[in-house]
């Protein structure tokens, strides 16, 4: 005999239904969503060819909807038919399609009653404070009712911060009853929709993205980036400290004697660096060195940039050059390069820099170029770690 027949039973129309909670347009349409009522389902049904073939089978069929609709059980779906005409059977009524008129048929099937009028008072709450919102509760239901329990909080921080715009605070320092800063830090995504519908444009900063930027997006105020710098003569230590991480502020704040600051990447370099007269080191932070424009005192100082010679080397020294026009470099020359061939190194083929610098000086615009070109091989260079400390040594002498 030939396989089961896949014809659209009771299991087919439920597992229908519940696509349609599933993907939110249940709950959709009870906010002004896509009206999907009285919903029609076409089924699967027998050919006349079958209602002949497997007559019993197709009986046994009706039967199965016939039980689950509301002629039946007083709920459920109402089944539409259409007449087929057998030559032996003569004319027959066939299920064609089953039809919901009412939402409340289609939740009850695949028991969500209490969920929807959960989700009916959320969105009622909503709405009255929030007009504005109404849309997005259509298209995010579903993320509404997983954060039934949460939700009285998320709206209090939603009035929150419409009465308290760009409030200049730490998220610790905010004030909303029931809520601490944690439970914003693991909602930044879905506030920060929120926020954008009910904040006016002026409290939002439109250039920053992401829960990483949720503070500065919406005037909060944000772990402070730290600066970390050695001082690299006793004289001139802070309070008897020599190796500090301070707030960029605080750094261009800073009282200090030093004549000479050099600048550079490697963590290790910055730790090693040798005992210079009257000179502190700077740990980099690479293309972050646009930070030091704000540091005016760096301005009446000599600064060296020592930084890897390969293609992003020279393109931070460029940029670091927009900031402090001054700033020389330190070991980024051929002579370096050169005297350290056993220890090249080579760049990812994918990440190399494909600029153009503007502000490097001849000797260095040239080796830029030679590097970016493969003059010296395929993608050479040479890290700022690897360079014989001796060398730096009598580099820093020369100065």
């Amino acid at each position: 005999m030939s396989a089961a027949p896949a014809w659209s039973g009771a299991a087919t129309i439920r597992a229908q239904v519940q696509r349609l909670w599933d993907d939110g347009r249940l709950l959709a349409a009870r906010v002004g969503g896509e009206a999907l009522f009285p919903l029609e389902l076409r089924l699967r049904q027998p050919t006349v060819a079958q209602t002949g073939e497997r007559f019993e089978e197709v009986r046994a069929w009706i039967r199965e909807l016939d039980a689950g609709s509301t002629s039946a059980r007083g709920f459920g779906y109402r089944i539409v038919w259409r007449e087929i005409n057998h030559r032996q059977l003569g004319r027959n009524r066939i299920p064609d399609s089953v039809v919901f008129d009412s939402d409340a048929d289609a939740l009850r099937l695949i028991g969500r009653q209490l969920d929807a009028r959960r989700f009916d008072q959320l969105a009622a709450a909503t709405i009255t404070l929030f007009p504005q919102l109404a849309g997005w509760l259509a298209r995010r239901a579903l993320v509404v009712l997983e954060q039934s329990e949460a939700w009285a909080r998320i709206l209090a921080i939603l009035e929150w911060f419409v009465h308290h715009p760009r409030p200049g605070l730490y998220l610790r320092q905010l004030d909303i009853a029931g809520v601490d800063s944690k439970f914003i830090e693991t909602r930044k995504a879905l506030l920060a929709e929120l926020l954008d519908l009910v904040l006016p444009l002026d409290a939002i900063d439109a250039n920053a993205f992401g829960a990483r930027q949720f503070e500065a997006r919406y005037g909060l105020l944000g772990k402070p980036a730290l600066l970390r710098f050695r001082v690299l003569d006793p004289a001139h230590a802070i309070g008897g400290l020599s190796d500090l991480a301070v707030p960029l502020a605080q750094f261009a704040a800073l009282q200090t004697r030093v004549r000479r600051v050099f600048i550079t990447e490697n963590e290790i370099n910055g730790l090693a660096f040798p005992p210079v007269a009257d000179a502190m080191v700077i740990f980099g932070g690479g293309y972050g060195v646009e930070r030091l424009a704000g540091v005016g005192w760096l301005a009446t100082r000599e600064v060296f940039y020592w930084g890897d010679i390969d293609t992003h080397g020279f393109a931070i020294l460029d940029r670091l050059r927009a900031a402090i026009p001054h700033a020389r470099s330190l070991l980024m020359d051929s002579a370096t390069l050169m005297a350290h061939r056993a220890l090249w190194g080579m760049e990812d083929a994918d990440k190399r820099f494909t600029g153009q610098p503007s502000r490097l000086e001849r000797d260095e615009l040239a080796l830029f170029e030679a590097l970016r070109d493969d003059v010296f091989g395929e993608r050479i260079r040479m890290e700022q770690e690897r360079l014989s400390y001796g060398w730096v040594q009598k580099a820093l002498a020369a100065l």
